[in-house]
């Protein structure tokens, strides 16, 4: 069974490895993004309070986030696994999910981290053209990803979980090495 955590930083290829590989395994790529904005679509109950801090330009508090996960991980389509791309971003977060997967008998996910170098992230995004992308804005955000995210690679690192993966190669490289990986997991 697929169950695959995804890390990195922002324009570390994670959503395109994500989906390359969701396809390839046909599972689903589940990120808290969409999964937000179908709860809303949707007007689930979870999606209509999710609607009211996502209209007042605030973010989603964890535990909200993480009952949508919960109830996006409950769904049919996947039994035979899944890729999490965007959560968790936090040790609660973490601690939530491996929990979760205790409670539903489900072992333990694997999760990749994307290691790209600053320079090349920056690279990265500012070739996407955003108006909004600006090197100091991208730097700034990775400062706040590297914040957030060291205790989270700590936590799957001590629990022997982590693996990191060079995302500074062409994306069909990437896929390569990853499929390799988890087919030899």
């Amino acid at each position: 069974m697929t169950r695959i955590i995804f890390l990195g930083p922002p324009g570390a290829g994670k959503g395109t490895q994500a989906k390359t590989l969701a396809d390839h395994w046909q599972v689903p790529h589940i990120s808290t993004g969409d999964i937000l904005r179908e709860a809303i679509k949707q007007q689930t109950t979870l999606g209509l309070k999710a609607k009211n801090y996502v209209d007042g330009g605030h973010l989603v508090p964890d535990l909200l986030v993480q009952e949508l996960v919960e109830e996006r991980l409950q769904r049919a389509d996947t039994s035979s696994g899944w890729i999490l791309d965007g959560f968790p971003r936090t040790v609660s977060q973490a601690t939530f999910l491996d929990s979760l997967l205790q409670k539903n008998n489900l072992g333990t996910a694997m999760v990749i981290n994307l290691d790209v170098p600053d320079d090349v992230v920056v690279g990265r995004l500012l070739e996407r053209g955003r108006r909004d992308d600006t090197e100091d804005v991208i730097r700034r955000r990775l400062e706040v990803y590297r914040s957030e995210t060291t205790p989270l690679i700590d936590y799957y690192g001590d629990r022997k979980q982590l693996i990191v993966i060079d995302g500074n190669k062409s994306a069909p490289e990437v896929t390569s090495n990853l499929k390799d990986l988890i087919v030899s997991c």
